[in-house]
């Protein structure tokens, strides 16, 4: 636990002195009050994946000094999401970087990864046996999209206070207990580094959102992420590889329903934004409900009230990802009924029948 407090704490400063310079200087801010998957009212810095990168630095080379034998590992992981990180940040200042080369970039840090780390997904555990990828021109791609589609994804629940940092964590800490279990010292490291930084990060962005995760952030979170679960994937064969696929199943089907969704019921790009992700809907029908007043504090309570509901649903697959890590076909039943349960929640609120169950916040 080191490694979490080192970063937490470290992260938890950095982000303060980011959010005061960024203040004073008018760094990187998002003045785009009027956007379609924009639900603040005032002007917010975006560049909080800077914090969380130097945290995450820093906690790994006192961590480096404490374990030399993962100094390799940590140090091209923290390379690659450097890269990955990269195109976020050009993105939060200029607003001018288009998601393809965004995506683009966190595919090249992938390739790096797999290379530099040996993360390959080369194996899918199945109820009866284990399906061994062993072709370089399957295995390559797959693994880069794979990692480059759950950075992807992270920035896609990307959309309110603590939404991204909170879920990401809780993924993070499974990770962290799986590894512990199983011996694992370098993802178990990097997952704590990681979730101890965000967590850092977290407490200036929730609930008010003095600071925001910021295109960079979020790319970063979420290739660390994919990796770290990959590695500890593929590093220990006796973790069901749909344990990995479980733990990020909210932000991966997510961004694959939108991508369904804009492409065949709406004719439209897969790329173009739009205000109709689950996060949004719920913010919309549901919450928007039990706070009335027009003033931008209401909305800030409701931007704050929308999180823990995701929070929640997220925690349907972390948890039994994090029980039955080993256990293929459980872990497979998981993921058919959280995706069950996705799709009928999302059809009900979508057709304003949403749950009564939803509506637990009183009205102000």
């Amino acid at each position: 636990m080191f490694s979490f407090f080192v970063s937490f704490l470290s992260c938890a400063l950095l982000t303060l002195l980011v959010i005061k310079l960024a203040n004073k200087k008018g760094m990187a801010l998002d003045a785009d009050l009027d956007g379609v998957q924009k639900f603040h009212a005032h002007e917010v810095t975006r560049i909080g994946g800077v914090p969380i990168f130097l945290a995450v630095t820093l906690a790994s080379a006192f961590s480096i000094a404490r374990e030399p034998g993962i100094a390799p590992w940590l140090m091209a992981l923290i390379a690659c999401g450097a890269i990955a990180l990269s195109g976020g940040i050009a993105e939060d200042y200029t607003g001018k970087v288009a998601p393809s080369r965004r995506l683009l970039l966190t595919m090249l840090a992938a390739l790096l990864a797999y290379w530099l780390l040996d993360a390959r997904l080369d194996r899918l555990d199945m109820p009866w046996g284990v399906v061994r990828l062993q072709a370089a021109w399957i295995v390559l791609p797959v693994t880069i999209l794979a990692v480059a589609g759950i950075a992807n994804a992270v920035n896609i629940i990307d959309g309110f206070n603590g939404l991204a940092s909170m879920v990401s964590i809780c993924m993070l800490m499974s990770l962290a207990y799986v590894a512990f279990q199983i011996g694992d010292m370098f993802v178990l490291v990097a997952a704590l580094i990681v979730a101890g930084a965000t967590a850092g990060f977290l407490i200036w962005n929730y609930p008010i959102g003095l600071i925001f995760l910021g295109d960079g952030g979020a790319y970063f979170i979420g290739f660390l992420l994919g990796e770290l679960a990959l590695l500890l994937v593929m590093r220990n064969p006796e973790v069901s590889t749909w344990y990995a696929a479980l733990l990020l199943i909210y932000p991966t089907f997510e961004t694959l329903f939108s991508a369904y969704r804009r492409m065949f019921v709406r004719g439209k790009s897969p790329a173009m934004p739009d205000g109709i992700h689950l996060h949004s809907l719920i913010f919309r029908r549901i919450v928007r409900w039990t706070v009335g007043r027009p003033e931008a504090r209401a909305l800030m309570k409701r931007n704050a009230r929308t999180s823990p509901y995701l929070w929640l649903f997220s925690l349907m697959a972390v948890i039994p990802a994090t029980v039955f890590w080993e256990n293929t076909l459980m872990l497979m039943c998981f993921c058919v009924l959280f995706i069950i349960s996705y799709l009928w929640l999302y059809a009900r609120i979508v057709r304003f029948k949403s749950p009564r169950w939803l509506f637990f916040h009183k009205r102000d």
